[in-house]
């Protein structure tokens, strides 16, 4: 077999891994990805105790769970223990998320 064969076969090899480990980071992992803003109804919130959590670090964390009013699928984000608190199951407004993380909710007043 000649070797520019496996010299391009190697390139194209690189290629492809290094466009996965970009959609990899860029979808999965959030970064470098979009903002994006969509309005949203809150279905549930829960909090989860970390196991193992060290003293003087937190010790839950936070999650709450949305529906996009326009259709799409159901969607969990962990949050802050202020916008735990602050929202409800029921509220609606404009959530803005990046990727896998949340970013900001902007309740809907009534």
């Amino acid at each position: 077999m000649p070797t520019w064969i496996m010299v391009v076969l190697c390139l194209l090899l690189l290629l492809a891994l290094s466009y996965f480990i970009y959609n990899y980071r860029r979808h999965t992992l959030g970064l470098d990805a979009p903002e994006k803003k969509v309005e949203v109804q809150i279905l549930d919130k829960q909090s989860n105790r970390i196991i193992g959590a060290q003293p003087g670090e937190e010790d839950e964390e936070y999650w709450f769970y949305v529906q996009p009013l326009a259709g799409g699928p159901k969607r969990e984000f962990m949050i802050g223990i202020h916008y735990y608190h602050a929202l409800n199951p029921g509220d609606i407004g404009t959530m803005t998320y990046r990727g896998q993380q949340f970013v900001h909710f902007a309740l809907q007043r009534q």
